[in-house]
Order: structure tokens, then sequence, then C-alpha cells
């Protein structure tokens, strides 16, 4: 496949020379310092903004995160990012796949940063997927014309790095000075103003490191909480689990359907998530955080299962670390409303990149350190605390690294079907080694679950109207 006809005739009339490079081996941002691959700074990618005066485009190295607080500083405007899908500002017979970063729009202003200028070429996003416009920096600079020139994007390595730190506690506590308003106390969590664990929560946790729990004590405590025992109910009677016959009790649902660990997993995961409302400032509107949720709680426990029984980890734990593996997302909007929305505006620009590192640029510490930091402050198994906390570390290998490596595997399997914000890099294949996964496996299952997408978004609907 060529360029598109509107790329090529823009060039064509400005008489820029090019070369056209198709799948070129581009360096992961995750795994920066591979020498063998195109680093990404000579990858040029261009953002269409707008506010009540117009639209503005702006062209930054991809290896860069699009800092929008210093374009709407340098600007003084109140600029967001137009839906990456939106290129109706193209025109109908654009050929365009994607936003090419390329100025074709010349009726709105261009803002260049100035570290493109670093690199011998420059490799232009073409509007096509994975093929580029290959340009050295004579002919590069032809293209931007009378555009403004600034520095307003950050290097994305130093950040990626910071959050490899393990000092979690400290992150938070320097994000709360720096973000809020309130009194800095001696402990994190007389500071921050999360909510207490739910009763139903605490008293399933306690029930989980029972050893001599039964099934009557697992229902007697889920019927507590009318709204969860209703949910536990419509699980087991969903069409995803093809139960025979009806669902009369929880005890039904635990011994016929579901089992003891899924539903003890399945309700502390459910208690914990009714403790938080739903955001409804996220990146292009509400974010699915249910139907995401539950997708990635089941596909993790199914893909658990192809892992040898010597190495398997433990069914119940994989199910919950999928269901609660976003719930920093909820605890970021929690603590820090105002600084969620600017989190949200960062995300619509940066699709390139992914979400812990822009929270980590904008709050100082990522969703992921919330969360972890969270759940180990309920006093959640480890292996949860691991899992949240590690999920988009692919070489991460300390204690409890196989929770976190198989989230990793879940959430890149998982991401071209979710609304998803962030960078599609391709897994190593040793982390599948390491896990004694076989990745054709693992494609399949996902096919299957995929398949009943539609009955586990009807069992995610009860949730999200709580």
């Amino acid at each position: 496949m060529s360029i598109p006809l509107s790329v090529q005739n823009y060039l064509d009339a400005q008489n820029i020379n090019y070369g056209v490079e198709h799948n070129p081996q581009l360096m992961p941002i995750t795994h920066i310092g591979n020498e063998d691959k195109l680093d990404l700074a000579c990858v040029a990618r261009l953002v269409l903004l707008k506010d009540e005066l117009g639209k503005v485009q702006v062209i930054f190295p991809k290896n860069c995160l699009l800092d929008i607080s210093a374009v709407n500083e340098l600007l003084g405007r109140e600029l967001r990012a137009i839906n990456n899908d939106d290129l109706s500002a193209f025109g109908e017979d654009s050929q365009l796949e994607q936003t090419p970063a390329i100025p074709l729009l010349e009726n709105f202003p261009l803002l260049a940063d100035n570290q493109l200028f670093t690199t011998d070429e420059v490799f232009l996003e073409s509007g096509i997927a994975n093929t580029y416009v290959k340009l050295n920096q004579e002919q590069f600079r032809k293209t931007l014309g009378n555009a403004d020139l600034a520095k307003f994007s950050e290097p994305i390595e130093p950040i990626l790095k910071q959050l490899l730190a393990t000092d979690d506690e400290q992150d938070l506590t320097n994000a709360v000075k720096n973000f809020t308003t309130l009194r800095i106390k001696s402990r994190l969590d007389e500071t921050l103003e999360i909510p207490p664990l739910p009763d139903s929560a605490d008293r399933i946790i306690k029930l989980r490191v029972d050893a001599n729990a039964t099934v009557e004590d697992l229902a007697k405590v889920v019927e507590m909480d009318p709204s969860l025992a209703a949910q536990v109910v419509s699980w087991a009677s969903s069409p995803f689990y093809s139960a025979p016959g009806e669902i009369r009790s929880i005890e039904d649902a635990i011994v016929r359907v579901l089992g003891f660990d899924l539903v003890i997993n399945l309700a502390l995961g459910l208690a914990l998530g009714k403790s938080l409302s739903l955001p409804k400032d996220g990146p292009q509107g509400i974010t699915p955080y249910w139907d995401q949720a539950v997708l990635t709680a089941v596909t993790m426990d199914q893909l658990g299962k192809l892992i040898p029984p010597a190495a398997r980890p433990t069914s119940g734990l994989t199910y919950l670390s999928g269901l609660l593996n976003n719930f920093g997302y909820l605890i970021l909007a929690h603590i820090f409303p105002p600084h969620f929305s600017l989190i949200s505006r960062y995300a619509e620009a940066n699709s390139h990149t992914a979400s812990n590192i822009i929270d980590r640029h904008v709050l100082g510490v990522s969703r992921e350190q919330i969360g972890s930091w969270l759940m180990n402050m309920w006093n959640l198994p480890k292996e949860i605390v691991t899992a949240l906390r590690w999920q988009h570390t692919p070489n991460y290998q300390g204690e409890y690294s196989q929770y976190a490596n198989l989230l990793c595997v879940t959430n890149q399997l998982l991401s071209p079907h979710l609304s998803h914000y962030g960078p599609l890099d391709p897994l190593p294949n040793e982390l599948f080694e390491r896990l004694q996964l076989d990745q054709e496996e693992a494609k399949l299952v996902l096919e299957k679950i995929l398949e009943k997408s539609d009955d586990l978004k009807a069992m995610s609907q009860e949730l999200s109207k709580n």
C-alpha cells in the first residue's frame, strides 16, 4: 500500500523529495535502549487540538509526551485533542486511516517541537498504519512552512525510569504535597481522602484467610449485602456460564455454577468497586470501566489455566487481579478530581503513550502505584498488590511476578478490543516463555472469550448502575 493520495498531492505540490517506509522496525517505548530498532525520536506525530477559537496542529517526536498544558500556556488558549478516530476535518475523500504527521490543513496554525530537528532523518506518520514518509531535515523543514517552533513535549524515557522506582508511598506523599491543599500529616492514609474498606469487603477478606470457611459461611456473608447477593446470582445465571436450570440461591450459585474461589473473589471485587463512583470526565467521555474489568478478569483467569499445573497461579487470585486491574483509575479520580480531568486531556492528546507515563508526568505518581498501595493498606493478598503495581512492566521478575506478568499479557492481548489510549507494543517472547504460556493457545482462548463478549457486557451492566 502506498501513502494516501491527499498526502502525496501535498508533498508533490510543495516539491518535497521523500521516500516511503513500510513496517519499519520501530523501538517500543517500553524497550528504550534497543539499538537494533529505529529510535522513536526520528518519528514525527501530529495531533489536532481545538477550542472555541478553532483548531491547531501540533507536531512532535513520538518518543515524547505532548504537554498539553505547555501548549496552552504558549498559545494562551484552552485546547484539547480531537478524537483520534475523527478524520472528518481532512475531508471524506482523504483516504486516511489515522491523523498524518503532515500539515494538510493549511488554514490552521501549526506548532512544531524543535526537538524534531536533532536527527538526520525524520519519519512522518503517513495516515496509513505502519507506513511512514521518510525525509531528510531540509525536506522536513519545507513541510512545516511558517510553523511556530517551540519545545512543548517531554521525553518519555526519564519518566519511564522514574516509574521503575519502588518507593510508592513517597511518590504518593509528594503528589499530595504538590497537587492538593490538604495539610500534610505524618501518615499518608490519614491524609488521602479515600473511603474506608466497605463492611462487606472486610468480612470477605476475613473469610478468605479462614482455612475452615465453608460454602455456607460464604453464602451468609454475601447475603448480608442484598445488592451483592443479587449480582452473584445474576452472574451465575448469565448465558456466559450456561448453567442448567434456575439459580435459586447464593449456595446454588456457588456449588452448581461458580465455585467457592470464584465467588469469594468476585464478591470481594464487587464490594470494593461499590465504594467508589465511576468518573464522568475520562478520555473522550465515560470509560466503560466495568465492561473492561469483567473482560480482563475472565481473560486473565482463562489464560492462567493454560499454564502447566506445577507453575499455574491460583485461579481465584488471577480473576481478582483482572477484575481490580484498573482500580487505581477510580482512586485517581477520587483523590485528585481536578487533576483527573487534566490527565484525561493528556490521554486524548497522547494515544501513543501509556497511561502510567501520563499519570507520572502530571501527578508524580501512577494509578498503578495508587491502586496497589490501597490494596496493600486494605490487606489484600500480596499477589494482587504485585499484579496491579507491575502490570505494565514486562520484564518484572520480583516476588509474585507471575501475576504481574500474566496481567501484562492479558492487558496487551485485550488492548485492541477495549476503549484504549496507549501504545500496542508487542509482548516479548521471553515473557510467554517465563510464564510457560503458549502464544497461539492464548490467542485461541481470547477468540472464544470475545465471541461471548455480549454476555459479559450483560453481566457488567448491573455493576455500572452502582
